[in-house]
């Protein structure tokens, strides 16, 4: 009898041995390795993207759907409008705008992207813009933009002879008009590549639109 108390008490403490162990070292090896596999393939992990906006009523889907898809992907969002400070949605959303237009230099990112919105063209149909949209083509960078910012592209002079769309409604055609007269070859689709210019027609594709910048800059 007191053999086999002998033998349990072994048995016992080889048991709780090998389950410290196991959790000492097995659990927290593995969970590294799969966070350092996790950060490996984030596809946008050394990209950095400049969102341009509308300091007041830029479309809210337009802008933080695309952010948050594009963060997933590991790419650095820096947040770009007319002024410094809070800018504020057309639905209430609020961000924290870390350059002014006139301080970017498109070299310096991977890619520009326009969002829309009621206040796009108050805000950012200007030189500032312009000049920023042709810097970024100018130094083969993806150039990306959705809603009625595909205007301020067109007006800049990079949509000559290329393909693109942008919002429309059955009331108001002024932004298929003002593409056109630029030169554009206007689509009626929700998302448009041509080479490195993506454009969007609106909120409702903010998600593909997404999706298309992170296959035309994992492309390169």
């Amino acid at each position: 009898m007191k053999k086999v108390f002998t033998f349990l008490i072994i048995i016992g403490i080889l048991l709780i041995s090998g389950v410290i162990f196991l959790e000492k070292f097995h659990p927290k090896q593995e969970k590294n390795f799969v966070q350092e596999r996790l950060m490996e393939e984030k596809p946008l992990k050394d990209k950095k993207i400049a969102m341009v906006i509308a300091f007041r009523d830029f479309r809210d889907e337009e802008y933080f759907t695309p952010k948050q898809i594009l963060e997933n992907e590991g790419a650095r969002i820096v947040t770009i409008s007319t002024s410094e400070g809070t800018a504020i949605g057309a639905d209430g959303g609020e961000t924290i705008v870390n350059m002014v237009v006139d301080q970017v230099k498109a070299g310096d990112f991977d890619a520009i992207v326009f969002v829309g919105g009621p206040g796009c063209l108050k805000y950012l149909d200007n030189e500032s813009s312009y000049r920023l949209i042709k810097e970024t083509i100018s130094a083969n960078k993806v150039l990306a933009s959705i809603c009625i910012s595909p205007v301020i592209l067109a007006k800049a002079g990079v949509l000559n002879g290329k393909k693109a769309t942008v919002w429309s409604s059955p009331l108001d055609k002024s932004g298929i008009k003002t593409l056109e007269e630029y030169g554009a070859l206007y689509y009626n689709q929700p998302v448009v590549i041509d080479g490195k210019i993506i454009t969007a027609n609106g909120p409702g594709a903010a998600r593909e639109f997404a999706q298309e910048i992170i296959r035309v800059l994992t492309a390169q």
